[in-house]
């Protein structure tokens, strides 16, 4: 099967329904999130799509805003041809593959500046203090007035008990949905690695990642708080549930 064949279409379809299991509300922070580019930047950004993956966040801002343009960023190479497969021929989005851990990244991109930088669910796999390098360069990348978002887990850190209890009900839905066939990350995972396609980039891509992140996963608060350091002129959180938030910052 050639990269032409591939049906991208289903990849995209599987890789949400595998997301949705660790997060019901996922379609909800990416609603949210287009309402604020909305609502700051208007309805034809030129977007970042940082962390991109498959390009998820790509394709609800396309579908929501037709005059949108998206670069997006990533470094995982199963993720990318998925994304790359799904948007071929499509002449607002241009992909990059770059590691966001390498101080000279920003260098890779289309000429900036950009009206908005999203990110969801993928930040995590960085810890604090490259993370809040990345928050420095990303100040330098989105034009004054512009607005990045990151979507993710943030639990509060003086909650114990609730966040116990969050995460055991969240779990318990989690393994009934497994049980009823759900795939989780390992699964999915296992699936592309017999695609004749994605089989060689997976193996890359783990050989790049390993199995899961080792980041941090720091309060709402904390993020605020190093993104208005980093540059940006205020930062709040704008969307959150029980285990995740979405943190804005303006330039």
């Amino acid at each position: 099967m050639s990269l032409v064949d591939a049906d991208w279409t289903d990849w995209q379809q599987s890789w949400d329904r595998q997301q949705e299991w660790y997060m019901p509300d996922r379609e909800e922070r990416f609603r949210v999130m287009l309402d604020m580019v909305d609502a700051l930047v208007g309805p034809e950004p030129r977007v970042l799509d940082l962390a991109c993956g498959t390009g998820s966040i790509t394709d609800r801002l396309l579908r929501r805003f037709p005059g949108a343009t998206s670069t997006g960023v990533d470094l995982d190479p199963a993720l990318l041809t998925i994304a790359r497969g799904s948007f071929a021929g499509d002449d607002r989005v241009t992909f990059v593959t770059a590691d966001l851990k390498d101080p000279d990244w920003p260098g890779l991109l289309p000429a900036g500046p950009y009206d908005a930088v999203l990110t969801a669910t993928a930040l995590h796999w960085l810890h604090s203090e490259p993370l809040a390098v990345l928050y420095g360069q990303l100040a330098g990348v989105v034009r004054e007035g512009g607005v990045f978002m990151n979507a993710d887990h943030m639990p509060a850190d003086d909650t114990p008990r609730i966040n116990a209890a969050e995460r055991a009900h969240r779990h318990a839905a989690m393994e009934r949905a497994k049980a009823e066939g759900a795939l989780d990350w390992a699964d999915w995972w296992d699936v592309a690695a017999k695609d004749p396609v994605l089989a060689e980039p997976t193996a890359e891509r783990f050989r790049i990642y390993g199995e899961h992140a080792d980041g941090d996963t720091p309060t709402a608060a904390w993020h605020a708080r190093t993104l208005r350091e980093a540059g940006f002129a205020e930062a709040r959180t704008v969307w959150s549930s029980p285990s995740d938030s979405l943190v804005l910052a303006l330039r």
